[in-house]
C-alpha cells in the first residue's frame, strides 16, 4: 500500500503541475483569435478604369493650373523686380565708388561737403577750377553713363508704378460699375 500510495501523491503532484500549465497556457492563448485577425496581412487591389482616372487627372489640373499660373507669374515679377532692384543698387553703388574715386582727386575730406551730385557745397567754384584740370574725358564718361543708368532704372520703376496705378484705377472702375449695377 506504501508504494500505491507513493503512486497516487506522485500523480497528484504532476496533476496539480499539470493544471498549472493548463491555466498559463491558457491564459497565454486567451487573446490569439483578436492577434491573428490583427496580424492578418490582407491585400486590397482597386481597379480604376483608364477614362476615369484620365478625368480625375483633368478636373485636377484644371483646378491647379489657374493658380499655378497666377503663383509663377507673380513669381516671375517679383523676381523682375528683384532684379531691377539689383541693378539699380550695383548703379548706384558704381556711381558712389566713381564719386568717391573722385572725391579724392578733387581734394575732399569731409562728407558734409557733398552735394548730391559729389561736387562740394562749400568750395564749389575753387574745386571746379582745380577739378577741371584734373578729370579726365574718360571719368566723366563713366560717371555719365553711370547716371544714364540710374537715370533708365528710375525710368523703368516709374514706369512699373504708373502701370499699376493704371491698373488700381481699373479695378476701381470694375468695382464702382458693378456696385452701380447691384444697386
Amino acid at each position: 500500500m506504501a508504494t500505491y500510495g507513493d503512486c497516487v501523491s506522485a500523480l497528484r503532484s504532476s496533476l496539480s503541475h499539470l493544471e498549472g500549465s493548463v491555466s498559463t497556457l491558457g491564459t497565454g492563448v486567451a487573446d490569439f483569435p483578436r492577434l491573428a485577425n490583427v496580424l492578418k496581412t490582407v491585400r486590397h487591389y482597386e481597379l480604376i478604369p483608364q477614362p476615369t482616372l484620365a478625368a480625375a487627372e483633368a478636373s485636377l489640373r484644371d483646378e491647379i493650373g489657374p493658380a499655378i499660373a497666377i503663383l509663377l507669374d507673380r513669381a516671375d515679377s517679383h523676381i523682375d523686380r528683384v532684379e531691377r532692384r539689383i541693378e539699380g543698387l550695383k548703379a548706384r553703388s558704381e556711381l558712389q565708388q566713381g564719386r568717391l574715386a573722385s572725391s579724392g582727386e578733387y581734394g575732399y575730406e569731409d562728407d558734409e561737403d557733398f552735394s548730391e551730385y559729389g561736387h562740394g557745397s562749400k568750395n564749389k567754384n575753387k574745386n571746379k577750377k582745380r577739378g577741371a584740370n584734373k578729370i579726365s574725358s574718360a571719368q566723366l564718361g563713366e560717371e555719365a553713363r553711370l547716371r544714364a543708368r540710374v537715370v533708365r532704372q528710375k525710368k523703368e520703376a516709374l514706369k512699373y508704378s504708373v502701370e499699376r496705378l493704371e491698373l488700381q484705377v481699373l479695378q476701381k472702375e470694375r468695382e464702382l460699375r458693378k456696385q452701380i449695377e447691384q444697386s
